[in-house]
């Protein structure tokens, strides 16, 4: 069902422009991340907490304690395309503030939205291995980008995340999931290319990181005892192709997020909208199949799982 915070009314419009410097669209381009101050003030973003902390919560799926999971598990509470269940969470990943500087970073005329995800690491929540999130991406260009923002106030110990400088240039480094061999074969990688590692640190609510989909980066455990909420929002250049299904993360999410899409083919779906320049005036109603989101979901992944057997 859809959630009641679609009917509410009032909030942040997110359309006026964020001023970002040449220095950060270089930093980005050199480094593969670079971190924007105040993107949202803290103002808008708490306006936009309330529905955003809940969806999360009515459609999160993990229910088993930290020690009954595996490293990933472990590492954050995960839950994908919330703006397909609110038409508040939907204003604020649709934001046109967010796409136009995601564009600007890339140097590109145009983005798309991949997806949403909500990655909220819980009190005494583990750390989050080293990795590659384009791994996970059928998409066949290289321009693509993470918007992760907190919706709180995060403390050093908490802060953001640790990059290593300029691996982007080396692209794909092979098909390594979230997990403990990523975390091993990245650390001995960076290692032996001498690469530094950099992290933003504290952050106030509504500032955001941004990184390259082929950046390495992870993310300290939460020794707090306080939920660290955050909101990532993927987006990729539009004309992007679908890239060869050649793994089976890379076929559950063209089974989640592309589903109308074959290899080859333009990535033009409902659920991967033009954000900027945008292609409407009003906010669009979500896909029908998304209608009822856990079967939706659930759906996606049985669907994969068949295509892995």
């Amino acid at each position: 069902m859809r959630s009641e915070w679609g009917e509410r009314v009032g909030l942040p419009t997110l359309t006026d422009d964020y001023p970002i410097a040449d220095s950060e669209i270089g930093e980005y381009r050199a480094k593969g991340h670079t971190c924007l101050r105040g993107l949202a003030s803290p103002d808008e973003v708490e306006a936009f907490r309330p529905a955003l902390e809940h969806a999360a919560h009515e459609h999160g799926m993990e229910r088993r304690p930290l020690e009954e999971r595996n490293t990933y598990g472990r590492a954050f509470l995960q839950t994908h395309n919330l703006w397909v269940t609110s038409r508040a969470v939907q204003a604020f990943v649709f934001a046109q503030r967010f796409a136009k500087v995601a564009a600007a970073l890339m140097e590109v005329s145009a983005v798309r939205l991949y997806h949403d995800q909500a990655l909220f690491k819980e009190p005494g929540g583990g750390a989050t291995p080293w990795h590659q999130d384009q791994f996970y991406w059928p998409l066949d260009t290289d321009c693509t980008i993470t918007l992760w923002m907190p919706l709180v106030g995060l403390l050093p110990e908490v802060g953001s995340m640790h990059f290593a400088s300029g691996s982007q240039r080396f692209g794909h480094l092979g098909d390594y999931g979230i997990g403990d061999e990523s975390q091993r074969v990245f650390e001995e990688w960076i290692e032996e290319h001498g690469l530094a590692i950099e992290t933003h640190g504290a952050l106030s609510a509504g500032d955001a990181t941004f990184h390259s989909g082929w950046t390495l980066h992870r993310a300290e455990p939460n020794r707090t005892e306080a939920m660290r909420p955050a909101m990532t929002i993927i987006y990729f250049a539009d004309g992007a192709k679908v890239a060869s299904l050649d793994h089976s993360a890379r076929r559950l999410d063209r089974e989640i997020y592309l589903p109308d899409c074959a290899p080859g083919e333009l990535v033009d779906s409902p659920l991967t909208p033009r954000l900027h320049p945008r292609e409407f005036e009003a906010l669009p109603e979500p896909p029908e199949i998304t209608r009822d989101y856990e079967g939706w979901l659930v759906g996606a992944v049985k669907r994969a799982r068949r295509l892995m057997e």
